[in-house]
C-alpha cells in the first residue's frame, strides 16, 4: 500500500511535467498568447511585439467584448503613473492591427467618440 508522501510525490511530479498549461496560454481564434515566455502566434506566424503591444493585445484577448476608452487604457495597460498623450493608444492599435495582418486586422474595432473593442 502506498503512503500519503508517496502518492503526494507522484502527483507532484505530474503537476511538474504537466503543469499548468491551461493558465499559461490564452487563445482567440487563431491567436495565441504565452504568459511564460511572452509570445504572441497570429496562424503559423510568429508576431514581433512590444513589450506594450504584447500587454496590449494580451488585455484585449483577456477582456474581450468590452469597450475601453483611452483613458482606460492607459491606466490598465500602461499603468497610472503614465504621462504621455492619450493618442499613443491610438499609435499602438494601429502597429498592432498592421502586425496581426489583414484577415485579423478587424479584431480590434474603433467604438467613435469612446474608445476600443476586441471581438
Amino acid at each position: 500500500m502506498s503512503s500519503k508522501s508517496e502518492i503526494e510525490e507522484v502527483g507532484a511530479r505530474i503537476h511538474a511535467l504537466v503543469g499548468d498549461n491551461e493558465s499559461e496560454i490564452l487563445e482567440f481564434k487563431d491567436l495565441l498568447i504565452n504568459l511564460k515566455t511572452y509570445d504572441a502566434k497570429a496562424g503559423d506566424s510568429l508576431l514581433d511585439l512590444t513589450f506594450m503591444e504584447y500587454e496590449l493585445l494580451k488585455f484585449f484577448v483577456e477582456n474581450q467584448d468590452n469597450v475601453w476608452s483611452r483613458e482606460q487604457l492607459l491606466e490598465k495597460v500602461w499603468g497610472y503613473d503614465y504621462f504621455g498623450g492619450a493618442r499613443t493608444v491610438d499609435v499602438h492599435v494601429r502597429r498592432l492591427r498592421a502586425k496581426l495582418g489583414d484577415k485579423r486586422q478587424d479584431w480590434i474595432k474603433t467604438v467613435h467618440s469612446v474608445g476600443y473593442k476586441f471581438n
